[in-house]
């Protein structure tokens, strides 16, 4: 009977040692075939280190392909501290060559931490400085691509380009509007060190960067360079507080030039004050469109039948009394007897206060609704400004009459479309 309980024990520890066996070789199974990569990863990120390699920027074209904003190819230091053996000496020798003091490269140098890069005296080094420190080969000490945006043309389109920091991140225009399109992928070259930092002698992997996408413009680099040439001859001219132009096709609205004076180099803008880098005037700046207003006033007259331009007649003495100001004709005495198509031709104000006042406030505005005045554009530029009108209950007769011919209201006046 002793002797069977002692048989039926060893059994049940075999069978035990068995399952035992069989469920640690189907884990180790599971092990190498189902978690391998996950596994892998995690014990490769223990002893993987990345050195960064940034991605090229994409580049903003015109509408015939030229260059607007290009990239150069610049280094940037990174140091791994833990594979610096004398650090008094990397620090000093490292602090002539970028002209700061050792007590500030010690900061970096004897920092704890894997990777280090060096911010900012070690950012976007000319050939020269990089050369010298290629050429110490001292240890922990690595020299990385970086890419610097270069805008080819200086302040040709600077408000509506932008630019971009120090870590070619967008800040401004069209470079901060598309930035998540512009902004490529970093890459990196991976090597593998002990625990210690201590680099082991295994062949290092590069990860590819992957660049930005290029973003295409209706700007004409030949119309914009024009444009340009005119503006700071009407500033050299004129000494004006500011200037703007826009060339525009108006079958489609695409914006072919567009220009603003003052202006700035994005190449350099941390010497320009922020008044000048973020006024974008011509969809900033708000202004009294003037007797470029009369055409709006003129299409509403015609849509509702008020006026036969070629047969009705305006008689023009020189001025007209509204609500006891005098509102003048541009020319002295008057026009005389007109045709409404000759008071547009003469751009008459008394024949414009007369078409208000057959228009009615109400009908009106109505049209300068329907024509986008006073509404936001919707381009893709930061900072844009909104136009400005009366508002009915604050026109009167005097206000009616001056708003038909674009005096004080202030308009973003045209659809923008870059």
């Amino acid at each position: 009977m002793f002797v069977k309980k002692i048989d039926a024990r060893i059994k049940v520890t075999f069978l035990i040692i068995i399952l035992l066996f069989i469920f640690i070789v189907l884990r180790v199974f599971y092990i190498q075939v189902f978690d391998y990569q996950k596994l892998s990863s995690l014990a490769s990120d223990l002893w993987s280190r990345d050195l960064p390699i940034e991605a090229n920027r994409g580049l903003i074209l015109d509408r015939n392909g030229v260059v607007l904003a290009d990239n150069l190819t610049t280094t940037s230091l990174v140091l791994i501290p833990n594979q610096i053996k004398d650090k008094d000496d990397t620090s000093q020798k490292l602090a002539d060559i970028l002209g700061v003091t050792k007590e500030e490269m010690d900061k970096h140098v004897k920092k704890e931490t894997s990777i280090e890069r060096v911010h900012p005296e070690g950012r976007r080094l000319s050939y020269e400085i990089a050369d010298k420190i290629n050429e110490l080969e001292l240890p922990g000490v690595y020299l990385v691509k970086e890419s610097k945006r270069y805008y080819p043309y200086g302040t040709t389109l600077s408000h509506v380009l932008g630019y971009v920091g120090i870590d070619n991140q967008g800040l401004s225009g069209l470079e901060l509007e598309y930035d998540e399109y512009l902004t490529g992928e970093a890459g990196a070259i991976k090597y593998f060190s002990d625990a210690k930092g201590n680099k082991l002698n295994l062949s290092d992997v590069y990860l590819e960067p992957t660049d930005g996408m290029n973003i295409q413009l209706t700007i004409d680099y030949n119309i914009q360079m024009s444009l340009e040439r005119e503006l700071d001859n009407a500033v050299k001219a004129f000494n004006p507080d500011m200037a703007l132009a826009i060339v525009m096709d108006p079958n489609t609205g695409e914006i072919l030039g567009m220009a603003s004076r003052p202006n700035y180099d994005p190449n350099s803008y941390l010497d320009y004050d922020m008044e000048t880098l973020s006024r974008n005037l011509p969809i900033w700046a708000s202004y009294e469109p003037g007797s470029t207003f009369k055409i709006s006033t003129f299409a509403a007259a015609l849509e509702e039948n008020l006026i036969d331009m070629e047969n009705d007649h305006f008689y023009d003495s020189g001025s007209v009394i509204v609500s006891g100001a005098r509102i003048g004709c541009w020319k002295a005495g008057g026009h005389g007897d007109q045709t409404y198509l000759q008071v547009l031709q003469n751009s008459c104000n008394p024949g414009f206060v007369k078409l208000g006042q057959m228009l009615g406030k109400e009908r009106l505005f109505s049209y300068l609704d329907l024509f986008g005045f006073g509404e936001k554009t919707g381009i893709d530029l930061n900072g844009e400004g909104e136009g400005i009108i009366f508002s009915l209950d604050q026109v009167g007769d005097l206000e009616l009459s001056t708003t038909a011919f674009g005096q004080g209201v202030s308009v973003t006046p045209i659809h923008l479309v870059v």
